[in-house]
């Protein structure tokens, strides 16, 4: 899933410093949200990778938009930023969770459907599916898709299971079809 060689060198380096400070969840609560941040608007991004911005405004930006968060985060940032990779930070960040889930037996999925699912559906999928990839629970991303018409897909890494209408119907119109 790594978009570079780098990215995957960046984001263990990143698991191994949490580790041996005991921080692991605290610091993947904060790539989390630093994931959940990038991923609901873009500017930051195109912000952080502009040229025209100066590196000590952007090593500011990471001082007072992330200031929760641990420091160990925010010189891993600053890091990336002074080392000229921060637009790989999406790769990063993915990588660094994959690592994360996968040291503690998880793993992150998207489940796509028609309607937003209830907690108590969600914890049922993470523990129905955690046992079919030999995890203990999911990590889920719920994703409104209205075009599957009803059912679920669900993704975990490459594997996909998909029991939606949509997909059954077409299975049944090429049977009939041939």
């Amino acid at each position: 899933m790594s978009q570079s060689p780098a990215a995957k060198r960046y984001a263990e380096a990143l698991f191994q410093l949490a580790n041996s400070t005991n921080s692991v969840e605290a610091v993947t609560a904060n790539v989390a949200e630093i994931k959940k941040v990038l991923g609901e608007d873009n500017s930051l991004m195109v912000l952080l990778d502009s040229p025209q911005i100066p590196a000590t405004q952007k090593r500011q930006l990471f001082d007072t938009v992330f200031a929760g968060a641990e420091q160990i985060v925010l010189n891993a940032l600053k890091v990336i930023l002074d080392k000229g990779r921060i637009h790989e930070l999406p790769a990063i960040i993915s990588e660094y969770m994959t690592l994360a889930y996968n040291a503690s037996g998880a793993a992150e999925a998207v489940v796509y459907s028609t309607t937003t699912l209830t907690e108590d559906e969600l914890n049922r999928i993470s523990a129905t599916f955690a046992k079919k990839v030999g995890k203990d629970t999911l990590h889920i991303t719920n994703v409104i898709d209205p075009s599957l018409l009803g059912g679920i897909k669900v993704q975990v890494g490459n594997l996909i299971y998909d029991s939606t209408i949509a997909t059954k119907l077409e299975s049944l119109k090429r049977t009939l079809i041939g």
